[in-house]
């Protein structure tokens, strides 16, 4: 009988799987198909990815007639879907760092609007390191995890609007 432990699980973030959709990530052009393909509300709306590191993701959502409701600021369904893209989009990266193939999806929610969105907001996610812990203690444990995730939102000029707590959940699916 062996006394090994299991070898844990690594993300690899110079996988080519990594890089690659990193750099289709940070192309707007690709990020605009990718989109359309998968979420055309935030089209509709005009959110951007503007920027991703494996630790970040900055997501712009602008103050535009699509995307406002009848109290001239920025519907909160456009907050709420640019700030769950940021957490999504590292989530993504991460996963795409493994061979196991692994679900995730939300499974609680959290905002708070602390100010009237009426220009370009960026919700920024600064929780890669996080979501990397998780998401290998998931593919080792072949358990599901959840995770919070914290999205901040603010204002061309620096002041926060939002802050939104997203739970993700991860499991690795079953070879069946």
């Amino acid at each position: 009988m062996s006394n090994t432990a299991p070898a844990i699980m690594k993300f690899n973030a110079s996988s080519p799987r990594v890089q690659k959709l990193l750099k289709q990530m940070n192309n707007p052009f690709l990020t605009w198909f990718y989109m359309l393909a998968k979420l055309p509300s935030m089209l509709w709306w005009g959110g951007r990815i503007k920027s991703v590191t494996l630790e970040k993701c900055a997501v712009t959502i602008p103050y535009t007639w699509r995307g406002t409701n009848p109290y001239k600021s920025t519907y909160f369904a456009a907050l709420s879907g640019a700030a769950e893209l940021s957490t999504g989009t590292l989530a993504s990266l991460v996963l795409a760092g493994f061979k196991e193939k692994t679900s995730m999806y939300v499974v609680d929610f959290h905002a708070t609007f602390s100010k009237k969105a009426t220009g370009k907001i960026t919700f920024t996610c600064e929780d890669g390191e996080l979501i990397t812990g998780v998401v290998e203690r998931a593919v080792a444990t072949g358990e599901g995890q959840k995770v919070q995730m914290i999205s901040i939102g603010r204002n061309e000029g620096g002041l926060e609007m939002a802050r939104v707590e997203i739970t993700w959940s991860f499991k690795v699916k079953s070879k069946e």
